[in-house]
């Protein structure tokens, strides 16, 4: 069941469009793309360029009324080729004040990317989140979802 559930969420990714799952709510302002499947209950991020405070902000905006309707996020897939950086100290500031006001409320984070530094991240990150963290390769996308829907 979890398998069918992972191949119509990929399939959804891939064409851009919603496969037997309430539609995805797409958003991106700035450099930071993310995608919440309310169905599912999870947040698909893909950054773009150097993170902008505002990418935060437009994240809490989707994620915040999803949290406050459902109680917490089932999982957090992060997908990016490199890691990014911020293109200011604010940005910078504005990604540890969300990570600090929802990392309690997302049980598994999915790091997929062939970056050698967001390889590791996973086991820097655990310090500091309550989430469950794993990092996938870029070509176990599927994996990672099904990790995530587990």
């Amino acid at each position: 069941m979890a398998e069918s559930r992972v191949k119509a969420i990929d399939v959804a990714v891939a064409n851009d469009r919603s496969v037997g799952v309430a539609s995805p709510e797409r958003r991106g302002v700035g450099m930071l793309d993310h995608e919440l499947q309310r169905a599912e209950g999870l947040l698909v991020i893909r950054p773009r360029g150097p993170l902008q405070a505002d990418d935060f902000r437009s994240l809490a905006a989707v994620v915040d009324p999803y949290v406050e309707a459902n109680g917490n996020l089932r999982g957090l897939m992060i997908e990016a080729s490199s890691f990014p950086g911020w293109d200011s100290f604010a940005a910078f500031i504005s990604h540890v004040r969300f990570v600090r006001d929802h990392h309690r409320i997302i049980r598994k984070i999915a790091a997929v990317s062939d970056s050698p530094i967001l390889s590791i991240a996973p086991h820097l990150a655990k310090h500091f989140v309550s989430a469950e963290i794993r990092h996938f390769s870029a070509s176990e996308r599927s994996a990672a979802l099904a990790w995530l829907l587990q």
